[in-house]
């Protein structure tokens, strides 16, 4: 037990010391854009993803912000599918739907990969208000622009 302890604390220590060169080394560029992978339904993870793209990168004026539906995850923007809410969003009663025409209505993306959506059976009818059907130079554009972070989740 004490050496697993030990192990902890010493991991713990090499986190710190590797994380904050990393957070001091940023400038703040709020010129860099983000693009969030969003492959799961999962609703918590899914909140979690869509809260960090607004709240965090978009409200704090980082631009483009897009959150790209494939996968699982474009049953979330489903206007026929309910979403269960987890944890601060059940406060709020906000839906994973809320939470997406939120973020589109202050500027974000949000993008569907057309095969998963014909895999799923679902087209652009089926979805919420905003969202893009995705092809390949949308899509590409913005993963491969040198002033845009790619996050999965």
């Amino acid at each position: 037990m004490q050496r697993t302890i030990s192990v902890f604390f010493a991991g713990l220590a090499l986190l710190t010391l590797f994380a904050v060169p990393v957070s001091a080394a940023s400038d703040g560029n709020k010129s860099t854009g983000l693009f969030i992978n969003l492959t799961t339904d999962d609703t918590w993870s899914a909140a979690k993803a869509i809260f960090f793209a607004h709240e965090k990168a978009l409200k704090n004026g980082h631009k483009p912000v897009a959150i790209w539906l494939n996968v699982r995850a474009v049953y979330l923007a489903d206007k026929k599918r309910p979403s269960h809410l987890h944890g601060l969003m059940r406060d709020q009663n906000k839906s994973i739907q809320d939470m997406l025409s939120a973020f589109m209505k202050d500027g974000g993306q949000v993008i569907m990969c057309g095969t998963c959506s014909q895999a799923a059976g679902l087209t652009k009818d089926d979805y919420i208000d905003g969202v893009q059907m995705g092809n390949w130079e949308l899509v590409e554009g913005l993963l491969f622009d040198q002033n845009i972070k790619t996050l999965a989740w």
